[in-house]
């Protein structure tokens, strides 16, 4: 068969597992690798336990055949210097001399399993088996739960959507080197606590994290901020002071809002970036910095360099990595999520509406659920955060009702419930437009039955006066036009 058509055959190391035996005896070793490498084992000898504690340091095993009784040293000493530097690895043990004393012993010392000479081949091919399976799913078990608190251990960033998962995953990978890092996204998405999750994961954690609002800053006092100044500098700095470079020595720094820095200002953070180095105002020294640097805005940068307002070379020293964050509405999966996050953050504030684990004991209604989710949230997460403040602020009881929301929020032009041609609800329709079309022909019910007396349709379905107007404000159900063509 041509090579390039040969089919994918995995090595029998890749099959099975490696397997390194160390015995004294020339023909039980040959004996042992015949067997194993006919089962598709990949196997390594050592006649002695001194070289075969120097395989073990230059290579890994997914199991080792240990004699008991060697002469330069016996299976136990090398079962206990193996087990001081390797927990993991299974070892099994082989003895001419089996007993019931040798064999608890040897488990004592880290073994995990021994049988004599000689040996039912059948039943220790099985036993192999059993044992290296076992340990490669305990190894992959690991991993998988590292991988998953790696990937879950932002404690402050709530989302499971897709577009959030992809984000944690990119946080994940780049958070360990040094790259620098542009995070965008639109007003209050979430970019600062995306930073300092970076910075959280980092060899950088345990130095400071020093944030910048470069918009905050007036332009004339930004560079005195950034790179310190020297007594006399100017009038007013009447002592020496250390900049945010200075301050974040070894650490992290986030610029926010970074497309509004001045291109002198620019210029200068250029520098820093290229040559780890800066002169404080007034100064000829220089001072070295080993910084990283991590940017966000809600601008069009590259807008801002095809206007000349950005310096390109910049532009392209700040965006080594990209970090998009998507904006609420396109990921509505995970509104209910961030309100049960700050449910619990507000209750513990205000002290209330506290279950025993400390839990938040408050849920809105299905209105206001409703009126959650069909919002636009132009204002992102800081905007939910603001309102379900306001709601635990407000609240009365755990079952939070619509009338708590904000005004704006409920004169929302109302839930949409698409219609086929037929006037029959359309075939796929979400969950809340079932449950908001059967609602509305229940209320329209009662309201005809009631001659659109709004009070009397209230008490036949026995709700709140003011929970029936705001249903009929969100249905969009036209009462003045209904209750006025009844009376003609």
């Amino acid at each position: 068969m041509p090579e390039a058509l040969a089919p994918d055959v995995a090595t029998p190391a890749e099959n099975k597992g490696r397997i390194l035996v160390i015995d004294d005896e020339a023909d039980i070793r040959e004996s042992l690798e015949t067997l194993l490498e006919l089962e598709g084992y990949a196997v390594d000898l050592a006649p002695d336990g001194g070289s075969g504690l120097k395989r073990l340091e230059s290579a890994g095993y997914d199991l080792i055949l240990l004699d008991l009784m060697m002469p330069d040293r016996s299976g136990m000493e090398v079962l206990r210097e193996v087990r001081e530097r390797d927990g993991e690895t299974p070892i099994f043990m082989i003895t001419a001399y089996g007993s019931v004393e040798v064999a608890v012993s040897a488990m004592k010392a880290g073994a995990n399993y021994y049988f004599s000479k000689p040996w039912d081949n059948d039943k220790l091919l099985a036993e192999i088996d059993l044992v290296i399976t076992r340990s490669r799913l305990e190894r992959e078990n690991t991993q998988l739960k590292r991988a998953l608190k790696e990937r879950y251990s932002f404690p402050n960033i709530i989302g499971r959507s897709d577009r959030m998962l992809r984000v944690l995953d990119l946080v994940t990978q780049v958070a360990p080197s040094r790259a620098t890092i542009l995070i965008t996204g639109e007003t209050g998405t979430g970019k600062e606590l995306i930073a300092k999750a970076i910075h959280a994961h980092s060899a950088r954690a345990d130095q400071m994290f020093v944030a910048v609002n470069s918009g905050s800053v007036p332009p004339d006092l930004l560079e005195s901020a950034l790179f310190g100044h020297v007594k006399g500098a100017f009038t007013g700095a009447v002592t020496s002071r250390k900049g945010y470079f200075e301050t974040a020595n070894k650490g992290t720094i986030f610029f926010d809002e970074i497309g509004t820095i001045s291109l002198e200002t620019q210029v200068k953070l250029l520098r820093v970036i290229q040559e780890r180095e800066f002169s404080p105002l007034g100064s000829n020294e220089t001072v070295r910095v080993d910084v990283r640097i991590l940017t966000a805005t809600n601008a069009d940068l590259r807008r801002l360099v095809d206007e000349g307002k950005f310096r390109e070379d910049l532009y392209y020293r700040l965006s080594v990595i990209n970090i998009v964050l998507p904006p609420l509405r396109e990921r509505k999966e995970d509104i209910p999520r961030l309100i049960d996050h700050f449910f619990a953050k507000y209750c513990r504030e205000n002290e209330k509406f506290l279950k025993p684990d400390g839990s938040s004991a408050l849920a809105f209604e299905s209105e206001a659920m409703q009126l959650l989710m069909d919002h636009t949230w132009p204002g992102n997460v800081r905007e939910l955060e603001n309102v379900v403040e306001r709601a635990v602020v407000l609240a009365s009881q755990p079952t939070v009702a619509a009338s708590v929301l904000p005004d704006y929020l409920q004169q929302i032009g109302g839930m949409g419930v698409r219609h086929g041609e037929n006037g029959q609800l359309s075939p796929d329709a979400s969950l809340f437009e079932i449950l908001a079309d059967f609602e509305r022909r229940k209320i329209v019910e009662a309201l005809e039955s009631a001659r659109w007396s709004q009070t009397e349709a209230a008490e036949r379905l026995r709700i709140p006066l003011s929970t029936l107007n705001q249903k009929i404000k969100r249905l969009n159900i036209d009462v003045k036009r209904r209750s006025t063509s009844g009376d003609r």
